[in-house]
């Protein structure tokens, strides 16, 4: 077991954050529709992405399951106001190569920082 890592919680916990702080990022992060990933970007978007790249863009190994946004953002191509639920702006990747992409290329890993 370990500490918290929310700044201050001396919970132990087996995870990253204890059960109080974990519940309160689910509801400060808003639904996957208040994020922008409601019925366009599921229709358009994913359907769109995992028909033209059926196989992984990453490992090329194992079939697109996820529809990445790449190489901008959604943030990214929202705030150029470009249109983040068209197809030609994602690439299809499989659930492992997603996870390791966000890892890598989110702030803070799977934690999404607050916009400034």
């Amino acid at each position: 077991m370990k500490v918290c890592n929310e700044p201050g919680c001396p919970t132990l916990t087996t995870k990253a954050k204890c059960a109080n702080h974990a519940r309160q990022r689910d509801r400060d992060r808003g639904t996957a529709t208040q994020r922008g990933y409601g019925a366009e970007h599921r229709k358009r978007f994913r359907e769109g992405v995992l028909a033209k790249h059926p196989l992984c863009q990453r490992c090329r190994r194992k079939p697109s399951t996820v529809a990445d946004h790449y190489p901008l953002s959604k943030r990214e191509l929202i705030d150029a106001g470009m249109d983040s639920n068209d197809p030609q702006h994602g690439r299809g990747l499989c659930h492992t190569c997603h996870s390791v992409e966000t890892a890598q290329h989110q702030p803070g890993g799977f934690r999404i920082s607050p916009r400034d």
